[in-house]
């Protein structure tokens, strides 16, 4: 505990500041609005609406004059579709995750990176071989929850870090990933090509689900214990925020930060838990909890802040 609660006050005020205060409901329910929105038909890796949302996410890492690797922000992979799917003519389609990066500042740690993203594709207009629990229902899955608000948070978090990029001492990886709903597929190809070495990543921060925060406003996350301090740290945030974080030392969980778990890299995956409209055409905009997912947004931003400025090594911890 004393070790988190160091880290933890190592980090600049400034910084903290930034990331308490700094977030709006205004500009993550904009992200949201759009990313949810019917004109995207559900996101289905391979459709105009699913290839509008990665415009729409690398514009963004464009405004914020974010880097990029390979004159761009995609990086573009093929993906195997059941035939007719969502109308996709095509058992392969053309999808990409959409990556962007700041550099840190300290001439050694700049050299390791702190991975934070979230996937953005969702099931289209559901019916069969989507994973849809309405399979008899042709109609767009929005996801707004799953997971327009972990690319929202993600795009807000990105936004905040971008401000105060020269008192960041790690790099850091902002990452929308495509292909989650196919069986993580978009965060595998990104292990598999890399952009820098992979005993460079330290850690990945996963947001699938983080929009519909419930009335005792818990905050689930899984492989807090896999980085040193991972759970003292992640309690210590939650102090001031009207958050009651469930910390789990293990319990990875199902999303892209499990394909990093399995390389021996550190993760923490957050959401705020199930709802019935999971996976339904009823997952829409209007059931976001604005001011309960501007609360989680800021703490996550809080613990990107203080592990990407972790004065000790950040190393891999394996969980049973």
């Amino acid at each position: 505990m004393k070790y988190a609660i160091a880290l933890f006050f190592s980090l600049p005020v400034h910084l903290l500041l930034l990331a308490q205060d700094g977030i709006t409901e205004k500009q993550f329910l904009n992200h949201e609005k759009y990313l949810s929105s019917d004109k995207l038909e559900g996101r289905f890796p391979g459709t105009k609406g699913h290839d509008k949302a990665a415009r729409y996410i690398a514009k963004q890492f464009k405004r914020l004059r974010l880097k990029q690797w390979n004159n761009g922000y995609q990086q573009p992979f093929s993906l195997f579709i059941k035939p007719q799917t969502n109308s996709v003519s095509k058992d392969t389609v053309h999808t990409q995750n959409i990556i962007a990066y700041l550099e840190g500042n300290d001439e050694d740690l700049k050299n390791e990176y702190i991975v934070i993203g979230a996937h953005y594709d969702h099931l289209g207009w559901g019916g069969q071989g989507t994973g849809s629990k309405k399979k008899d229902t042709l109609a767009i899955h929005n996801g707004a929850d799953d997971n327009a608000s972990g690319v929202s948070a993600l795009l807000c978090i990105a936004a905040e870090v971008a401000k105060q990029q020269h008192g960041i001492k790690r790099s850091i990886i902002f990452i929308a990933f495509s292909g989650e709903e196919e069986g993580l597929k978009g965060s595998g190809y990104f292990l598999n090509h890399l952009p820098v070495p992979q005993p460079a990543i330290k850690l990945m921060i996963n947001m699938d689900m983080v929009g519909r925060l419930n009335t005792e406003k818990q905050i689930y996350m899984g492989g807090a214990g896999t980085f040193p301090g991972g759970e003292a740290l992640m309690k210590k945030l939650s102090e001031g925020s009207g958050l009651n974080p469930v910390v789990h030392a293990g319990s990875v969980g199902g999303s892209d930060h499990v394909t990093f778990y399995s390389k021996n890299i550190s993760v923490l995956g957050l959401h705020t838990g199930g709802h019935p409209q999971y996976h339904t055409p009823e997952d829409d905009f209007n059931l976001i909890n604005s001011k309960g997912a501007v609360a989680v947004t800021q703490y996550i931003c809080k613990a990107l802040l203080a592990i990407t400025n972790y004065p000790e090594p950040v190393y891999f911890i394996p969980q049973d």
